[in-house]
C-alpha cells in the first residue's frame, strides 16, 4: 500500500504540476500580448506594472531595454533566445537567466514589428516548484498516511483472525508430550489450508502414538522373553546349589545351555530388527533364488523331509545374508509346525519372483495370518507345541521382505500353511 500511495502521489503530483506549469505559460503569453498591443497603439510606458507575471521587459532593434516592469526595473535583460523567422513566439524555461539568477523562469519572447525594425518583447514568471505546492503535498501525505495506516490496521486484523488455528495448534502441540500422546490439535470449522495442516497434524501424531506403544508393547514383550530364560537358568542354578551333592551337573549343564541357545536367538533377532528398524538399506547384489535356496537347504539338518521345487535363473537383486535369513526363518517355522515333511518352492510369476514355504502341520487360521507376523506373537499351538521360537523370526522376514520392495504373506493352502514371499525380478543384463 504505501508502495501504491507513493507512486499515485508521485502521478497526481506530475499531473498538476503539468497543468498548473501549461496555465503559467498561458498567463506569461497573455501579459506579453498585452504589452504587444501597447507597442502596436503607441502607448508603452517606460515602466509597467503588470502584477500578474513576475517581469516584463521590451528590447528596440538596437537591443536596448526601453520599456520593463517596475519589479525587475535596472536588472539586466532577461533572455537572449529570439522566436524564429517562421514564428513570431517562442517560449523556453531559463535556470540561469541574468535578470533571475537564482530560480527557474518561464521565459515567453515576441517578435514585434516596427518602422525602425524588430522589436523584441519577454515575459516571464516563476516556474512552478516540482512540489506544486505545501497544501497539495500535506494532502497527499496525509492521506497517503492514513490509508497505510488503515490497510495495516485492517491487515493485522484479518491476518490475526487467519493466524488464530495456528496459533490454537502450536499452543497444543507445545503442551503435547511423548508421554501424553492422546491429545489432538484443534481442528477449523472452514476447509482450508490450516484444517489441512491440524488434521494433517493430528495424523503424525496418531503414528507417533501407534509408534510409542509399539515400542512400549516390543519392550514389555523383549523384556518378558528375555526374563523367562534368565529365570530358568537361575532356578536351575538355585535349585542345584542347595544340594550339590545329589545335583545332576551334566543334566543342569545341559538344561543351561538350552536356555542360554533361546537368549542368543532372542538377543540375535533383537539386534535384526533393530538393524531393520534404524533402515539400513540392503545390498544390491544380483542373486539367483533358486541357487540361494538350494544352497541354505544343503547346509541346514533336517528335521523333517524336505521336498524341492526349484526352478533356477530366478533372479532378483538384494541382499544375499538379509534373503537367506528370510529363508531360513521360514524354514524353522515350518520344521517347529510340520508333521513329517514341508516343501520349498522357487518360480518365477510374470515380473516377479516366488518363494514358498509349505508345511504340513495343522495351518493358519485366515484370522490369525496377519497377527503372526506382529511381534512377539506365538499362536497357542506354537507355544504348546514348542518354546523354542522367539517370536521375531516372521516379523523379521516380513520386514526384510518389505525392505526390498516385495511382500511376504500367508495364502490358502490344501495342507498347512504355506508362507509365500515375492520380490521383482532382476532386469535381463
Amino acid at each position: 500500500m504505501a508502495l501504491v500511495c507513493a507512486a499515485t502521489a508521485a502521478f497526481i503530483l506530475m499531473s498538476v504540476r503539468g497543468t498548473a506549469e501549461r496555465y503559467k505559460t498561458e498567463e506569461v503569453i497573455a501579459a506579453a500580448v498585452r504589452v504587444v498591443y501597447l507597442i502596436n497603439r503607441e502607448r508603452l510606458p517606460p515602466v509597467m506594472l503588470d502584477e500578474e507575471v513576475t517581469g516584463i521587459q521590451v528590447l528596440n532593434p538596437k537591443g536596448q531595454i526601453v520599456s520593463t516592469s517596475a519589479r525587475i526595473l535596472g536588472r539586466p535583460r532577461m533572455a537572449a533566445f529570439r522566436p524564429s523567422e517562421s514564428s513570431p513566439q517562442a517560449n523556453k524555461v531559463l535556470c540561469h537567466s541574468p535578470a533571475f539568477p537564482e530560480q527557474c523562469v518561464i521565459v515567453v519572447a515576441f517578435r514585434v514589428p516596427q518602422p525602425d525594425g524588430m522589436w523584441i518583447v519577454y515575459a516571464a514568471d516563476y516556474q512552478v516548484p516540482r512540489y506544486v505546492n505545501a497544501p497539495l503535498v500535506t494532502a497527499l501525505v496525509g492521506g497517503s498516511l492514513l490509508l497505510i495506516a488503515l490497510t495495516a490496521f485492517g491487515t493485522y486484523q484479518v491476518v490475526g483472525r487467519a493466524l488464530a488455528p495456528v496459533e490454537a495448534i502450536a499452543d497444543k502441540l507445545g503442551v503435547i508430550t511423548a508421554t501424553d500422546l492422546g491429545q489432538r490439535v484443534p481442528v477449523p470449522k472452514f476447509r482450508d489450508e490450516i484444517r489441512r495442516l491440524a488434521e494433517t497434524a493430528n495424523q503424525t501424531l496418531d503414528r507417533a502414538e501407534m509408534a510409542v506403544e509399539q515400542q512400549r508393547r516390543f519392550a514389555s514383550d523383549a523384556s518378558h522373553d528375555l526374563r523367562s530364560p534368565l529365570t530358568a537358568m537361575r532356578t536351575e542354578i538355585e535349585e542345584a546349589l542347595l544340594h550339590p551333592e545329589e545335583a545332576d551337573w551334566p543334566s543342569t549343564g545341559e538344561t543351561l545351555l538350552e536356555s542360554l541357545d533361546r537368549l542368543q536367538a532372542l538377543v540375535t533377532d533383537l539386534l535384526q530388527i533393530a538393524r531393520l528398524d534404524a533402515g539400513a538399506p540392503p545390498k544390491h547384489d544380483r542373486i539367483d533364488l533358486a541357487e540361494l535356496a538350494a544352497w541354505e537347504l544343503d547346509r541346514r539338518q533336517r528335521k523333517v523331509e524336505v521336498l524341492r521345487e526349484l526352478t533356477f535363473g530366478t533372479e532378483v537383486i538384494g541382499d544375499r545374508l538379509r534373503l537367506a535369513r528370510v529363508l531360513n526363518n521360514l524354514l524353522d517355522n515350518a520344521e517347529r509346525h510340520a508333521s513329517s515333511m514341508l516343501v520349498v518352492k522357487v518360480d518365477r510369476d510374470e515380473d516377479r519372483c516366488v518363494l514358498e514355504v509349505v508345511d504340513d502341520g495343522g495351518g493358519i487360521p485366515p484370522d490369525k495370518r496377519e497377527v503372526v507376523f506382529q511381534r512377539f506373537t506365538r499362536l497357542d499351538a506354537a507355544r504348546s507345541k514348542d518354546a523354542g521360537g522367539t517370536g521375531l523370526g516372521l516379523s523379521i522376514a516380513r520386514q526384510i521382505a518389505e525392505s526390498h520392495e516385495g511382500t511376504l504373506t500367508i495364502e490358502d493352502s490344501s495342507m498347512g500353511a504355506r508362507f509365500v514371499m515375492r520380490l521383482p525380478s532382476a532386469p535381463k543384463e
